[in-house]
Parts: C-alpha cells; structure tokens; sequence
C-alpha cells in the first residue's frame, strides 16, 4: 500500500503529514522520497524511533551523509559530496596540484567545499586559497588572482555564477590559462535568466563562461546494458519521454524509478532472509516497535546491489555509490566530455573531448622556468675571431721586434721594454676569452674559478703593458732632466724593476682580495616576462655575476691604483716632450694612449654597469674596449718605428735640432780635423749639451772675426805686437780651450787633444831674461815669432771649427801648412768622439 503526502518543501507541513501518517494510516514498511533537504533531514532524523528506513531519490544535501544522525536514511541520488572524489580524479588526471575554492556563503555550498578540503588532504593537492562571498564575488576573485591561483573550485548558484564570470573578466582570470570547475546542476542556458542582474555584456560573459567544467550526477546511464527492468537506460528514456509528453522533465526521473527498484529488492531479500531464519514472521508482522524487523529491513537495504538506469546501484553506509559526469561549456553550450564511476573508482575521458582554449591544459600556477640570460654564440664568435686578429697583430709586432733588436732605432727604444708591452697587451687579450664563457659553456664551480682568473690577468695585463711604457719614458726624464749634467747609466735591470714593483703592488692587492673577500659566483633574478612561444609558462631571467661582499671598495682601490699609475704616465709624457730624437721619446704616442685608454675605460665602464642585464651587449662593450684599448696601445707604439725603419732609420737617431756629423778620414788631409758622432750609449746626454754647442759656436763666429782682424793687422805693421798680447790674448786663449765632450761605448771616456805650442798659454806673457839679453831675436813673445805662429796656426783653427758653423771643409788642406810640416799636426783618425784639436 502507497500513500503519497505533498508539502512543498514546508518543514511544518511535511513534519505533520508524516505524523498523521504513522498516527491514522497502516504500518508503512518504509518512507520513500523527501526532495527538500531541509523537511527530508527532518523527517530523517525521528526515523529511527519508528525503525523505518527512508528511501529519497532527490536530497543531495551533505548533511544527510551524517550515520550517526540519520542512521535509517538511503537515497538512491549521488549526494553533492559525491562530486568531490570525482573532482580529485580529475586533478590528478591532469597533474593539478595547486587549487583554490571560491564558495557562496550558504550552508549546502559550504559543506561540500569543508567535505573537498578532507578528500584533498593527503593527496599531494594544495588548497592555497580560499574565499567565500555572500553577495559580491569581485574582491574574492581579485584575490584568487593576487595569489596566483590558476584552477578554480567554485560552489555557487546560477545568480551567483554569472556575477563570478563578470568578475573574473574583469580581472581576465579565464581563457588559456584559466580553469573553472563548477556545479553542473544547473538549469539548460542557465546564465540567460540572470544576465540582466549583472553588469557585463553577454558576450564577455560568454568569453568567461568559455571552457568551465561542470560536475554533476549523470542522471541515466550511457551504458547500454538491459537494467534489472529489462530495458536499457536509452530505452527506459525514450518511454519516459513519450509518457511524459510535453510535461516538464526531472533529472531525478530516473533515481525515482531505480528507488522503486531498491524497495522491491530490500523487501525481497527481506522476506528471503525471513523464511531462511524464521517460517513462522513475515514482513507483515512489521510494527513500529519491532527493531528486529527494522534491522532486517536496514541491511537488507543496504545489501542491495543491481544495475538501474542511473548506472550500477550500490548503497556505502547509505550512501548511493553513482556515476559523476563531467560536461564541458564549449560554444555556448554544455557538451558532456567524460564521467566517473564512483564503484570502481576510475575516471573515463570521452575521447578526449576536453577542449582547453591553450595548446595545453593549465598549469595549476604560473610556472616560472628560471632562464639562464647567456651571451650568445655568434657574437662570441665574432669577438674571438677580433681577439684573434689582435693576438696575431700583437706577435707580428713581437717578431719585428725581436728581429730588429740590434737596430739603433729599436736598440735605443728599449726592446725589452717593448717586449713586455706586447706581453702585457696580448694577456689583454686573453681575459677576453675568459668573459666569454659563462652558464652556458661551463659549470658553476668553473665558472666561480674563471671570475678570478679573468680579473687577475686583464689587472696583469694593464699594469705589464702600461708599466713598461711609463718606466722606459721614466728612463729619458731621469736623463735629459739631469740638471748636473753628470754621467747617468740607467740600465734595463733597473727598469725590469720598477715594472716588477708596480706588478707587486697589483698582486698585492689581488692577493688581498682573494684572501678577504673572494670573487663568487651570484645569481641576480629579475622580473618574470612572459614566454615568446606562447606557452603558459613565464619566464623569470637570471644572471650570472662575478661578486662579493665589498666589491665596491675593492673596485675602488684598482682604479685608485690604475688612476695614479695613469696619471703618473701623463706626467712624463709631459715633462719630455721637447726631447727631440724620435728614438727615445715617445711621450706623444703615450699622451695619445693614456687618452684613449682612459677615455674609453670610463665610457666602458658606465656602459657595462647600466647593462648588467643584458649579458650580450655588456659583453660586446667590454671586449671591444680591451680590443680597443690593446690594438691602439700596441699601434702607437710599434707602427711609427715600423715606418721609419722602413723609411729614413737613421732620421729617428738625429737630434732634430742640431744633426751630427761624422767625417770620413782621407789620407792626404793636410791638417788635422775634429770628428764628430754620436755614440748609441751616449745619446743620453745629447739634449742637455746642444744649448752649450749653440753658444759656443757663435762664440767661434765671433772670436774668427776678431783673429781675421788680428792677423790682417799683423800683416800691415810688426809693431802691433803689443796691441795683440794686450788686448787678443784672452780672446785667443778662448779659442783655444773650447772643449767638446761626448761619451764612448765603454764608460763615456772624454778624449782631449791639445795641438798648443809645447810651451803652455800661460807663459805667453812671461819672458826668459836670459835668452833676452843673450838673443832678442829668439825671443818668444818677440814679433817674429809671434808672426810665425798665426801664420801657421790660423789655417789650423779655421780648419778644425768652422765646418762645424757652415765654414771650410774640415777635410780640405792648409794653404800654409803641410800635415808633414809638424808633428802635433798629424792627422787624427774618425771615430764615434767629439775631439778638439787645440794650438
């Protein structure tokens, strides 16, 4: 016997049928149905002191899965927790592992979020946030996103969603990299009934709605296996259908038939048990205070097991074991795309009809694939293949070197010091190599390890290169700004040294450095950019830099060093740049360095440091500066001495101000002559003795005029003798000790050569009483003899000094004296010394 009581969800109502049912209506074995949650937990709840066990086909609230509560309650419909184990499925399916929920503040939505935070629990599915909203889900969504979250849990009514959707346009939380997963309850075009509510245009609605997957009951079975009734699901609903004819459709139509099902298999395992165990009770026996019956009733009931239209019927502590389905909003309709079934616990795509608006399904965060910003391969090519050339250029200069050592132009250039030039310009070059490689070319512990070994050989480099030059330009300021004027010898062991010095200081400093405070290796992230492929990915860049904890003051203690030892250059550039034999001085090619270098550091340097991001460009700057740097150092100093090597060798050695002249030596000179040449070893001297021969030769100039007068007179009367003695004789004296020096090879050895009358100047104005009173005529300071002196020796005097003045030939013969007619007048042989030949 059936009784049916309609109270439309009224708790009172439906409390008060059900009493005057027990009351005034037969013994029911059981209560089928309660829709309303509310008045079905109700009723629910008093069943167990009538022993009746209640069947619903439609209440799929939470609460009623509470056994200690609601011991004698069945429903035959999933409840909305069964969704939950069907969600989990579908995260692991697809490696989801990070999730968020966004929950309406109502009772029924919220025991289904506390029921999904127990399923995840354990499960390797991190909940990162959750938020709940009563009217307004904009600020939960914004916060959603400001977390991160990629996959959203959402447990709303319809009104609500399409409130959820016009946020999460707004804050773009959908498309590509977006996933919804919602109830799928809701009612077909669910979101026209509600779009005028919300604030949005349909069509952004529908943009964030694209590609949300519904969770619901699959309300009848796609298997096409006959049910317990004979019929299978896909006839079953066709005969529904047509019974119903144009009559509104339930989604529960098909729980209610297999729950008539479940009631007729309970009675009848019910009434098999009873004749088993007991002939003598019948379920008719049944009465409201037989718990022995309502126990037989209870398992039966929960024993039952059959397939139905709405799939495989199984009861777990009352609760219906069903199949989940998964639709999928594809193009403004819900297509379905794959179920679960909660018996055997799997998860079934429908060929794989799952469309994500992605090339591939979301990530559950943003991922962030840290990439390594390399230098790249081509451009370290190209500045390799530069270095190369540079190396190359570097040992064609060391070779012409070498080659050329003995040459006076290199000789009197310093060619060890050019060596080490060239060494310290191709080490250099070298470090190049060194800031090339990073990540991508070598390991991290090699790469830590090159941090220091680049910064010690270009430190190296710089200092050997510019050391060298400063010491050899140091060598002709000690020189020609010798005030004394004494003999000075600076070898190149001296020089060796002061370079050795300055590499000490630099060692000294690196050796601090890495004793304190060593280089290592650090890693500067920097903001996530999005990926060039397109992929739901983002990129976050990284770079690898040479660093420790007080670079800035290390820093600044070698430029400190590489500043002074800069400007100590200028300074000798400038003090001997009026040296004038191009050999030596090269205080103008080092002037022109200093500035390029120096220049080109600075630019170098602040370039580099404003892109320490961008890997290759700081590369580039910093390898074309060393290249640079390098190439226009070694140039300045090795292309001039190539080209006059090539051109005029001996123009280099001259002095530019006054050119000496060596005379060859000829057999038939009738007088002798001063030969006068430059010694290699003693080009030293050369600049501070070329103002004391200026004076001197004008001094001759006019001391030759003054003896044309003298002898002219000599020639008119014999009685002017006194006239010369008085007032000729220091002018004559004069003529006659000018000295000349010039140092030799082996010590700087002045050679003098006196050809005065063997008896000296200073006993002209002395006379022999004697030989006066004996013989007047001998007389030495008489006329006759005075007479006969000039007359040989002015010849002489002309002779041996005014070649040097533009005058005579030095090798041309005495119109008066024969070279024989003497012997303090033989011929003196050339050689490398300035020699006078005296009267």
């Amino acid at each position: 016997c059936l009784s049916f009581s309609f109270f439309q969800c009224d708790n009172a109502k439906g409390l008060k049928a059900f009493y005057d049912a027990i009351k005034y209506g037969p013994n029911h074995l059981m209560v089928f149905g309660g829709v309303c949650a509310t008045v079905t937990s109700i009723i629910a709840e008093s069943l167990k002191g009538w022993n009746l066990v209640q069947l619903s086909f439609a209440a799929t609230t939470p609460e009623l899965a509470d056994k200690k509560k609601y011991p004698y309650f069945f429903r035959t419909v999933p409840s909305d927790n069964a969704v939950n184990p069907a969600i989990l499925k579908l995260l692991k399916h697809y490696h989801w592992k990070r999730v968020g929920t966004l929950t309406q503040d109502v009772q029924r939505f919220s025991e289904v979020r506390n029921d999904l935070t127990g399923v995840l629990y354990g499960e390797d599915i991190e909940i990162s946030d959750t938020e709940s909203f009563s009217n307004d889900p904009c600020t939960s969504v914004k916060k959603l996103k400001g977390n991160d979250v990629r996959i959203i849990l959402g447990q709303f009514d319809e009104e609500m969603a399409v409130k959820v959707f016009c946020c999460a346009y707004d804050e773009e939380m959908y498309g590509s990299k977006y996933q919804w997963i919602i109830p799928g309850w809701y009612e077909n075009l669910w979101w026209e009934s509600w779009i005028n509510s919300s604030q949005c245009l349909s069509k952004n609605l529908l943009a964030a709605m694209e590609g949300y997957i519904g969770v619901d009951f699959e309300p009848l079975s796609s298997k096409t296996n006959k049910t317990i009734s004979g019929r299978t699901p896909q006839q079953y609903e066709k005969e529904y259908n047509a019974k119903r004819g144009d009559g509104q459709s339930s989604k529960f139509h098909g729980y209610a038939y297999d729950g008539i099902w479940v009631i007729a298999r309970t009675l009848q395992r019910a009434m098999n048990y009873l004749n088993s165990t007991n002939k003598h009770q019948k379920i008719e026996d049944f009465n409201y205070t037989n718990h022995k019956l309502g126990k037989i009733f209870l398992n039966a009931m929960n024993e039952t097991r059959f397939f139905g239209v709405t799939g495989e019927v199984v009861f777990r502590n009352g609760e219906r074991m069903g199949t989940i389905k998964f639709t999928q909003f594809q193009e403004q309709k819900e297509v379905k795309v794959g179920e679960y079934n909660a018996v055997d616990d799997k998860l079934v795509i429908i060929n794989n009809s799952i469309r994500f608006q992605g090339l591939e399904p979301p990530k559950d965060k943003t991922i962030i694939q840290e990439e390594l910003r390399k230098i790249s391969l081509p451009l370290y090519s190209i500045l390799s293949a530069l270095t190369i050339l540079g190396m190359i250029m570097a040992s064609a200069f060391l070779f012409f070197n070498i080659k050329n050592r003995n040459q006076k132009l290199i000789k009197m250039s310093s060619p060890y010091m050019n060596n080490l030039i060239i060494l310290g310009g191709m080490l250099s070059y070298a470090s190049i190599f060194l800031f090339g490689l990073d990540g991508s070319f070598v390991s991290e512990k090699t790469f830590e390890t090159l941090c220091t070994v680049r910064t010690w050989i270009l430190t190296v480099g710089y200092t050997t290169a510019f050391g060298a030059m400063f010491a050899k330009t140091w060598r002709v300021h000690a020189i020609f700004k010798n005030v004394k004027m004494k003999k000075k010898i600076i070898k190149d062991q001296k020089l060796l040294g002061i370079v050795g010095g300055m590499l000490l200081i630099d060692l000294c400093i690196l050796i601090c450095w890495q004793v304190v405070d060593p280089l290592r290796r650090t890693v500067e992230k920097y903001n996530m950019e999005p990926d060039p492929a397109g992929r739901d990915i983002s990129i976050r860049p990284i770079l690898e830099h040479c660093e420790n904890t007080h670079m800035t003051i290390w820093l600044g203690i070698v430029y400190a060093y590489k500043g002074l030892l800069m400007l100590f250059g200028c300074f000798l550039a400038w003090e001997t740049r009026n040296v004038s034999i191009p050999a030596l001085n090269d205080s103008k090619y080092i002037g022109m360095s200093v500035y390029n270098v120096g220049i080109m550091c600075i630019i170098g340097a602040a370039v580099s440091f404003l892109t320490r991001d961008q890997p290759n460009v700081q590369f580039c700057i910093v390898a074309l500066v060393i290249i640079f740097c390098s190439t226009i150092t070694l140039c300045l100093v090795f292309v001039p001495k190539l080209i006059t090597l090539r051109t005029n060798p001996d123009a280099a050695t001259q002095n530019r101000r006054f050119q000496f002249t060596q005379n060859q030596k000829k057999e038939d000179s009738k007088t002798s002559t001063s030969v006068t040449s430059v010694n290699q070893a003693s080009t030293s001297r050369l600049e501070g003795l070329q103002s004391e021969n200026h004076r001197l030769r004008m001094k001759i100039t006019e001391l030759d005029k003054d003896l044309e007068e003298v002898t002219m007179q000599l020639q008119d009367t014999p009685e002017k003798t006194t006239y010369i003695k008085q007032n000729h004789y220091q002018d004559l004296n004069d003529i006659l000790s000018i000295r000349n020096f010039t140092d030799s090879k082996d010590g700087e050895k002045a050679i003098l050569k006196n050809h005065l009358d063997q008896n000296p100047p200073a006993q002209w104005g002395s006379s022999d009483p004697s030989r006066t009173s004996k013989d007047p005529i001998e007389d030495i300071n008489s006329p006759e003899h005075i007479q006969r002196r000039l007359s040989l020796q002015l010849p002489i005097l002309h002779h041996a000094y005014l070649p040097s003045i533009g005058g005579v030939d030095a090798s041309c013969a005495s119109p008066c004296v024969s070279p024989s007619a003497s012997p303090r007048h033989r011929h003196v042989p050339p050689s490398f010394r300035v020699m006078v030949s005296g009267l």
